[in-house]
């Protein structure tokens, strides 16, 4: 029964002579160029958003690389400067038994982010490569990608609190170190590369495969 379901053929808006706004998601009849909600151009399929995924995903790929390099923190305690990465802080975090707080800036700034990235290149990919996953599971894979994405900032929010926090003149201070800046821009772009993608192009991979 369900491999007969998954093989009948699936009614898209533009079949049923229909375009949805991508902004307001008001339906207007198929060849209506302007919402009259909104005034977002109306477009079926944006035929040119896997290029601008791979443009944005590319460059925030390149900025991750010196975000796990480059010190996140900048720590100064009387006349002794620290500096941590990601990766170091978590563990400076957990040898002071902060586990908690440890792992929650590992899964924030370092799974999440992977995962992200390698999520949206699966997504890009099966486009030509439909029986990688079914057309439902690459749907809700594009919707946590869209979810997670607000979580992405978390480590950047912590540098930015305690900068704020801890400023004790000459006792104590914590400045964002370098990656701070890189870590926020691999943000925005992936979240950009993931707004870019047209969730509406995974319903015509399995019809090209069909035909």
């Amino acid at each position: 029964m369900a491999r007969a379901r998954s093989h009948r053929p699936i009614l898209t808006a533009r079949d049923g002579g229909l375009v949805g706004c991508t902004r307001c998601t008001r339906v207007w009849p198929l060849g209506t160029s302007v919402c009259r909600r909104c005034g977002t151009p109306l477009e079926s399929r944006r035929w040119s958003s896997l290029q601008r995924v791979w443009a944005w995903w590319i460059v925030g790929f390149v900025c991750y690389i010196p975000a796990n390099l480059y010190p996140m923190l900048r720590t100064r305690v009387l006349f002794r400067v620290t500096e941590d990465t990601i990766i170091g802080g978590a563990i400076e975090l957990a040898s002071h038994g902060a586990y908690g707080i440890a792992v929650v800036i590992l899964v924030a700034s370092v799974l999440i982010p992977i995962g992200k990235f390698a999520a949206i290149a699966f997504l890009a990919l099966s486009l030509h490569r439909p029986g990688l996953l079914d057309n439902h599971g690459r749907h809700k894979l594009y919707e946590v990608v869209e979810f997670i994405g607000r979580w992405s900032m978390i480590d950047v929010f912590v540098v930015a609190i305690l900068s704020a926090l801890v400023q004790l003149n000459v006792v104590a201070a914590i400045n964002p170190g370098p990656a701070a800046l890189t870590f926020a821009l691999s943000v925005v772009f992936t979240m950009l590369s993931a707004q870019s993608f047209d969730p509406r192009l995974i319903w015509d991979a399995e019809d090209r495969a069909r035909a």
